[in-house]
């Protein structure tokens, strides 16, 4: 049986090689490890062009929204970003490509794991909003912490039958889901209430989560992934 096909968004920066400083496509190993880990053919996904993301979705039979930045404010109906450093980090061609990218994969209903920053993508990609500085929302710097934390899981939804009602994580996060987009359901809470994971309805597969699975040995999400997304 051949493997699934399985996107992964990636950061589009400087890089240094040799003597040389370019441009390049960057992914972190740890997905493709644990895509391939869970039985899939992992592929990167250069943030170049908007308007190609349903050429990549017909091409796919999968899709991780992986982790990054934060999300420019005004792309979900927020002022822009007023902390310098703030304004700095965004990148505004990787969020209008990730946001077309999750709506084509939406529509054509291919299996979507979002993970950190790729859950605040799908999230505004389905006209959600975010929480840009959650530690001035909920009076603690706990989530920007890497203290590990366990978070509840509805044990009714994908996310639950993959990992469980309960689960340890440690993920370091500045933004949240604030109102959910269309059809997104939130599946996962911290102790605050703050939204840990999220669920797309009547979806074929399309789980967010705010913490990074593909950094411990727990593969068990990506193994759901790549099951919804064989043939």
């Amino acid at each position: 049986m051949s493997r699934p096909l399985i996107g992964i968004t990636a950061y589009l920066e400087a890089a240094r090689w040799g003597v040389w400083v370019r441009e390049a496509v960057l992914s972190p190993p740890s997905y493709g490890k644990a895509v391939t880990k869970a039985g899939g053919a992992p592929v990167v996904v250069p943030p170049l062009r908007p308007d190609l993301a349903e050429d990549y979705v017909r091409g796919l039979d999968g899709l991780v929204l992986a982790g990054g930045t934060a999300i420019d404010p005004t792309l979900y109906g927020e002022p822009p970003a007023e902390d310098a450093a703030d304004a700095e980090d965004l990148q505004p061609h990787r969020d209008r490509f990730e946001l077309a990218l999750a709506r084509a994969a939406v529509e054509a209903d291919v299996p979507v794991l979002a993970i950190a920053r790729g859950m605040h993508v799908l999230n505004v990609a389905q006209g959600g909003s975010l929480i840009g500085r959650l530690p001035e929302a909920v009076g603690h710097e706990r989530h920007e912490a890497q203290t590990p934390h366990v978070i509840q899981v509805s044990v009714s939804s994908r996310l639950g039958k993959a990992i469980g009602d309960r689960i340890e994580v440690s993920a370091p996060h500045r933004q949240a889901v604030k109102r959910l987009g269309s059809g997104l359901l939130a599946v996962a809470w911290a102790d605050d209430q703050i939204v840990e994971g999220v669920e797309l309805q009547g979806h074929r597969f399309g789980v967010g989560v705010q913490w990074h699975p593909e950094r411990g040995e727990d593969n068990r999400v990506f193994e759901a992934l790549v099951d919804a997304a064989r043939p």
